[in-house]
């Protein structure tokens, strides 16, 4: 009876994460990237508006309610905004968060092949060039990605 309901708790979670990642896109996918950038500050209708450029209040309204549905968001007392919950959706898989920063996951691969290359280069003496080859090569794409992701980040 326990392993039943464990599964039908995966499902349900599998349910909602796909039905998060179905309605967060777009501006929706924006607001909510505004509010990962400032963590568990409260953040008022106006001003989400003038920090996105929105053309009114209400666009800004619409995408918080539709978060605060998805239960991403709470509504405080005041009628001001907070990150409930932080999910990763669309483009949001390819980054983790250091701190206050999101960092492209390629970073962390482009990082350890190229202190691997290093290393390699300085503890033998005898280089085989294949091994130089294949690691630079590795090393430029992986930096390339990270660099390309970072670009193409929304935030």
């Amino acid at each position: 009876m326990i392993v039943r309901k464990m599964g039908e708790d995966l499902k349900e979670k599998g349910a909602d994460l796909s039905k998060i990642e179905s309605e967060v896109k777009g501006k929706t996918m924006i607001v909510y990237m505004h509010f990962l950038k400032r963590g568990s500050e409260p953040i008022g209708v106006r001003e989400v508006q003038r920090d996105l450029g929105f053309s009114s209040p209400s666009v800004a309204w619409h995408h918080l309610e539709k978060l605060k549905d998805l239960e991403l968001l709470q509504k405080t007392a005041e009628g001001e905004y907070v990150l409930s919950k932080k999910v990763p959706v669309g483009v949001l898989r390819m980054f983790f968060r250091i701190g206050g920063f999101m960092v492209p996951r390629f970073l962390f691969y482009a990082v350890l092949f190229t202190a691997m290359l290093i290393s390699y280069s300085i503890i033998f003496a005898k280089y085989d060039p294949a091994v130089l080859i294949f690691g630079a090569l590795a090393c430029l794409i992986l930096w390339y990605e990270s660099a390309k992701a970072m670009k193409e980040a929304p935030f």
